[in-house]
């Protein structure tokens, strides 16, 4: 039997819980007050943010969007390839511009058409959605488990590894990210193909990822190195020490599930950063090309259109700046959610 004073203690000292949430357990547990794990008051305490859940729907439909692109070209009857326009010539006007209002909109094209070319806008933009995404989560997972092993590595051996490694990180931080890639796309790229030859897509995407991700680990390898000199000195790794733990064993066991909140924030901020990084590129010309679609190269072709058919530029703005506001308001959910001092 739990006595009442106990029952005062455990409800003071229980986050994230009021009154309600205690009579329920009471009710479910017979009684008993059972204790929840980190796990499970991060995801209390997200499921109370609306922003967040908001966010987080909006995010994994643009994810489910891109993933299901052929499905919803089958049902919509379209494909972001075909010129439409010169099948039915009514759809242009002898300018090369929609012959429709606001971009040609209609029940057949629902997001207009694209100018001289007349092709599919709606398609255009659920393909270069995919396209980026696809490269973006790519880069990060690359990322990510980079920025881990170098990361935990140089804060748990420490010396003369920590001092080279710190040194690496240092050096290729003081790169311009955005200019570099510019100048290192088109010698990646150079690597696989022959100047005089087309270069493939895939070699193109190939190239997008090797240089985000090339000059994209070193600010979450620097974030965790931190935490692992902190984590190393504490009393549960040197228990796990005496105890004869092999090194690989205290990283696996002990530090890497402390260091997962910081992985999870910094992996919803790098992504969205990933996304418009990939989009500059191919609207700069040096990533995606005609005629893959490609969400920066929309914008690429907006620019050129903007004063004649603004609606052109407008859906794939739309669409990237809700993606990016969506993502980043999802990452300060994350991050407070994990934060037991939270007042959300």
């Amino acid at each position: 039997m739990t006595s009442p004073s106990q029952t005062a203690v455990t409800k003071s000292d229980t986050p994230g819980l009021g009154p309600k949430g205690l009579k329920k357990e009471k009710k479910s547990k017979g009684g008993e007050l059972v204790g929840r794990s980190p796990g499970q008051l991060m995801w209390m305490r997200f499921k109370r943010d609306r922003t967040g859940m908001i966010c987080a729907i909006v995010v994994l439909a643009f994810f489910v969007i891109a993933a299901l692109a052929p499905v919803i070209g089958s049902l919509y009857g379209k494909d972001p390839y075909t010129f439409y326009g010169s099948e039915d010539p009514n759809l242009l006007d002898e300018f090369g511009y929609p012959a429709g209002a606001n971009g040609g909109i209609s029940p057949e094209h629902w997001f207009g058409i694209e100018p001289q070319l007349g092709r599919d806008v709606f398609m255009q933009l659920i393909y270069g959605i995919r396209m980026s995404l696809g490269i973006s989560v790519a880069v990060t997972i690359l990322t990510v488990l980079t920025g881990i092993l170098i990361g935990v590595t140089a804060g748990y051996v420490g010396g003369k590894a920590d001092f080279f490694i710190s040194r690496v990180i240092d050096f290729l931080l003081a790169f311009p990210s955005q200019l570099t890639f510019v100048a290192f796309m088109p010698v990646v790229v150079a690597l696989f193909v022959d100047p005089g030859d087309e270069t493939p897509t895939y070699v193109r995407v190939c190239a997008l990822i090797i240089v985000q991700w090339f000059l994209g680990w070193m600010g979450l390898a620097r974030l965790l190195r931190g935490q692992v000199l902190s984590l190393r000195e504490r009393e549960f790794v040197e228990a796990a020490k005496i105890t004869g733990a092999s090194p690989w064993r205290i990283i696996r066991k002990e530090l890497l599930p402390n260091v997962v909140t910081p992985v999870l924030v910094q992996s919803t901020y790098m992504l969205p950063l990933f996304v418009t990084a990939e989009a500059g590129l191919s609207f700069l010309g040096v990533g995606i090309v005609e005629p893959t679609p490609d969400w920066g190269r929309l914008f690429q072709s907006g620019a050129r259109f903007y004063e004649n058919d603004p609606t052109f530029l407008l859906f794939p703005a739309a669409a990237m700046l809700i993606f990016v506001l969506c993502f980043n308001l999802l990452g300060d959910s994350v991050r407070d959610a994990f934060d037991p001092k939270s007042g959300r």
